[in-house]
């Protein structure tokens, strides 16, 4: 008698309760192969291909797409290869799955990368054929979602990457030649209201939030500087063989200033437990970058960032911004953030009173330089001003540590020799 082994959907790292299956890449009746990739999901860490742990061909596919699964739920039932899927009875529980050992994210067997076969799905069938979907196109997990949702079949696309995968830049050129219905939402004809459901990043990022929010007792301080003195160096160094291949920003330095101040006010990198009652003061530091993405706001990290220099720093959060954009962080850079950095002044913001990062006790907010009279040197005259904003978790954080953290990184970039000499 065949048999049919039903995936469940596993936990893709740190407890996460479900995830949102963005799409389905097979379909009833796909022959499928080990280890190659079955669907994409979408979890509140990151965008996640997932790959099938059974050889053999598909018989029923558990979830909708853009609907919510719980981990542990069923997920796929697959036959196995070799038999007749015809034959086999209709699951009535999820058969648990089979020792295999971690690939990638989840589960699944072991096996070289380069077996691994990727389909485009088609449009669902519910009769049972085992002819392969043909090669789709290659492209990210956000571009294609996108495409999802703006009705943008990919096979259509004129792909300029450097892969030969389809880009956000391609889709939108593709969009604007031939018009195709783009409201991702559901609207009532002359409806005065649009509606869009809670869900993915956005929905993930709502609550933790609003834990940080209920959780944490806030507190948030503000100091202006002249940050003059720091665009006089940044220029200085762009001109040295050091820093010519390299992108170095304002952000580069207040973040260096960060890291310099966190010697000597440590609490400002700690955790609260609160189920031993204790804080946990954390010997390395793990610098978050509040980022804007395809996917929503999201906060990866530079590991050991305490550890970089200058230049190993400017190129750190380069390649994080460069990553984040383009929809590829993943959930190890999402994970085990100390303190963060949220840069609003990109915006044109001149502060803010940020949020914390759920489980860090510190998170400083960068408004935007401006021009305008400041007293310098016992006269008014034109300088580059910014405002820096701290907010704090006040159970971890008294004010005058707070108070001091924020007043050492203020003056090292009003004086940002001084790195120099605390470097």
């Amino acid at each position: 008698m065949p048999t049919v082994k039903t995936f469940l959907l596993p936990d893709l790292g740190e407890g996460l309760t479900d995830a949102e299956l963005l799409t389905w890449l097979v379909k009833v009746g796909d022959t499928v192969t080990l280890n190659q990739i079955i669907a994409e999901v979408e979890t509140a860490k990151a965008s996640v291909e997932l790959p099938s742990p059974y050889a053999g061909t598909v018989v029923a596919l558990r979830a909708e797409e853009g609907t919510s699964v719980d981990v542990g739920s069923p997920f796929i039932d697959v036959a196995v290869a070799g038999e007749d899927p015809a034959d086999a009875p209709e699951p009535s529980a999820p058969a648990a799955p089979a020792e295999r050992t971690p690939v990638l994210v989840g589960y699944g067997v072991a096996e070289d990368s380069s077996s691994r076969r990727r389909q485009r799905r088609p449009v669902a069938e519910t009769g049972i054929t085992a002819a392969p979907a043909p090669l789709r196109p290659l492209a990210s997990p956000p571009v294609r979602f996108a495409a999802k949702q703006l009705g943008v079949d990919l096979t259509e696309v004129d792909a300029t990457g450097v892969r030969g995968e389809v880009t956000r830049d391609d889709l939108e050129r593709h969009r604007t030649a031939t018009p195709v219905a783009t409201s991702p939402v559901a609207v009532r004809p002359d409806a005065d209201e649009e509606r869009i459901p809670i869900k993915g990043v956005r929905k993930h990022t709502a609550a933790a939030m609003v834990r940080s929010a209920f959780t944490a007792p806030h507190v948030t301080e503000f100091v202006t500087v002249d940050v003059t003195p720091t665009l006089d160096l940044l220029d200085q160094l762009r001109e040295t063989k050091h820093f010519t291949d390299v992108r170095l920003t304002p952000l580069t330095l207040v973040a260096k200033a960060l890291l310099v101040a966190l010697r000597t006010n440590p609490t400002l990198n700690s955790s609260w437990d609160e189920n031993a009652q204790e804080i946990v003061l954390k010997r390395s530091v793990n610098l978050g970058i509040a980022a804007a993405t395809p996917r929503g706001l999201m906060v990866p990290n530079i590991k050991n960032a305490h550890t970089l220099g200058l230049r190993d720093l400017a190129i750190a959060l380069s390649d994080l911004t460069t990553t984040a954009k383009e929809g590829k962080t993943g959930p190890a850079d999402l994970a085990d953030g100390t303190i963060t950095i949220t840069n609003v002044g990109v915006f044109g913001i001149d502060a803010g009173t940020p949020i914390l990062n759920p489980g860090e006790a510190a998170i400083l907010c960068f408004g935007a330089i401006r021009r305008q009279p400041w007293e310098y040197q016992g006269e008014i005259a034109l300088r580059s001003v910014t405002t820096l904003s701290l907010s704090f978790d006040h159970r971890l954080v008294d004010g005058e540590q707070g108070s001091k953290f924020l007043a050492a990184i203020g003056q090292i970039l009003s004086d940002p020799l001084t790195l120099i000499a605390l470097s």
